[in-house]
């Protein structure tokens, strides 16, 4: 579990959910499953998005952003890049 308690609430809540779909029927269920991913999905790539950028703004090279984001420089390039809505080539 995470240092941070505010994600080890997150992360309880998650499973809480996860645990209340058990009796449903498994159609409901994998559409369930699969609607909390992209939802969680849209909502931590926009964070990630925003914490790269921030870091960037700051100086940070796009290794340092990307050994802090779990992802190789080039990724962290077309995400920014993505981000800002220009082409990712070379800087």
């Amino acid at each position: 579990m995470s240092d941070n308690l505010s994600i080890g609430f997150l992360k309880a809540d998650v499973a809480r959910f996860c645990a209340g779909l058990d009796d449903l029927a498994p159609a409901i269920r994998l559409r369930l499953v699969v609607q909390l991913r992209e939802a969680l999905g849209e909502v931590t790539d926009v964070a990630l998005d925003s914490g790269m950028a921030a870091a960037k703004a700051e100086g940070w090279g796009l290794r340092q952003i990307g050994a802090q984001a779990g992802l190789s420089h080039e990724k962290v390039r077309y995400r920014l890049a993505q981000a800002l809505d220009e082409p990712a080539g070379p800087s």
